[in-house]
């Protein structure tokens, strides 16, 4: 670990609240400043870290002189997503939603002292995108070294998919040790630095990976093809086979390890009516499964929009985990020792009421926000202030991302 972290680092935080918690993992470090716009980010930030400046203000709002002032060696950023997400409009530096990203890096050339270390996080998409195109160019002409990174918890055998875009820069003349210039590694950096081709993806000709049209499949369980086959949900024979690698996968951990345990279930049961509706298109999986799709936050998609997005780490997308079923986020089956080919069997041409009396016996209930925070990696003491509702809480996740990966980053950094 090199002396400057060592000897507690000036950090400044930008979008805030998961990177913080990351940073606290891994190194000895001051946070002189953390800035959000989020009034219930902000809320949740300062209930758990009290004593830390936080500007409540746009990037925009903080001067060079400010900036300066604050005299940081390493800066953290998980700028608004939005502009880049594969089903959205990707309106990349049009969108006015990436104008304090692009501040920053207006700013960053102009400091009277450059940051030493740098981390990036955004959603896959930032890697083919002209913003992204900017940020090498502007920390290239600083003199940093970087790489580049697109990951997901399972690496870290966490049962949750949740694959994001992550940059690392440090100022140095010298390339990082494990540097894979114009390459977008899709693994942690090994002890020998040695990278076999197919973890890669060329970023400088920005080709894109073939997304495969959606099929109808049916249950995991079974064969995707037959009379007999129960139809489950729409979604590519690709996903299908991940999720059965997935559970087979014994180097990631069951979702039992991240549950709580005295809950009240009657509060995140799925309502009747979310059951009929939605019944072909939840996701379910088991405390004893190694896997769940990304909780993620959505805005103004309709559901088949969402579902159709050719996309398994973006199909998870919703308006608000706990309220809306549409393409959501995976939802858990406590009712282990019933068989639900034996109950998707049974529900053609039955009335509605017996319907949802039939998907009742699995006992489907939401993650609840503090099981999501554990997949997560937020550590056991982070909270939120009593005064945040259910929902906020799973808004405020749904736009975090994983604090064990990022927190595994800042260390491969720091080095």
């Amino acid at each position: 670990m090199c002396p400057s972290i060592t000897e507690s680092a000036a950090i400044i935080s930008i979008f805030i609240l998961v990177l913080r918690s990351a940073l606290e993992s891994c190194i000895p470090a001051q946070v002189v400043a953390a800035v959000d716009v989020n009034t219930v980010a902000n809320e949740v930030y300062k209930y758990n870290f009290p004593h830390t400046q936080l500007l409540a203000k746009t990037i925009e709002g903080i001067t060079l002189e400010e900036f300066d002032k604050l005299s940081f060696n390493m800066i953290l950023m998980s700028p608004p997503c939005q502009p880049f997400t594969r089903i959205g409009l990707q309106g990349d530096m049009i969108d006015p939603r990436t104008n304090s990203f692009l501040y920053i890096l207006d700013i960053l050339p102009r400091l009277q002292k450059l940051p030493k270390y740098i981390l990036l996080e955004n959603v896959k998409g930032f890697e083919v995108s002209s913003t992204r195109d900017m940020l090498i160019k502007t920390i290239e002409n600083c003199g940093f070294q970087y790489q580049e990174f697109l990951l997901s918890p399972t690496s870290l055998g966490i049962p949750n998919s949740r694959l994001r875009y992550f940059l690392i820069a440090k100022l140095q003349s010298e390339p990082l040790p494990f540097q894979a210039p114009g390459q977008v590694l899709m693994e942690f950096p090994k002890t020998d630095y040695e990278y076999p081709q197919k973890c890669v993806v060329d970023a400088e000709n920005k080709i894109k990976i073939k997304e495969t049209e959606p099929n109808i499949c049916f249950d995991s369980s079974m064969e995707c093809s037959g009379k007999d086959a129960i139809l489950f949900k729409l979604e590519t024979v690709e996903e299908i086979k991940r999720k059965h690698q997935q559970d087979s996968n014994l180097s990631v951990q069951m979702l039992k390890d991240f549950l709580e345990d005295d809950i009240d279930t009657n509060k995140y049961i799925l309502p009747p009516k979310s059951l009929l509706r939605y019944a072909l298109l939840l996701d379910i999986v088991k405390p004893t499964c190694r896997r769940s799709t990304c909780f993620t936050k959505g805005k103004n998609i309709r559901p088949f929009q969402k579902f159709f997005a050719k996309d398994p780490y973006h199909s998870a997308s919703f308006d608000s985990y706990g309220s809306y079923i549409e393409g959501t986020g995976s939802v858990l089956q406590t009712a282990e020792d019933v068989q639900i080919e034996s109950i998707y069997r049974s529900l053609s041409n039955l009335p509605q009421e017996e319907k949802i009396t039939k998907l009742s016996m699995l006992k489907l209930r939401y993650f609840t926000p503090k099981e999501i925070a554990n997949l997560l990696g937020f550590p056991p003491e982070f909270g939120f202030p009593e005064k945040i509702t259910v929902k906020q809480c799973y808004r405020l996740l749904g736009n975090s991302l994983n604090v064990h990966v990022v927190a595994k980053l800042i260390k491969i950094l720091c080095k």
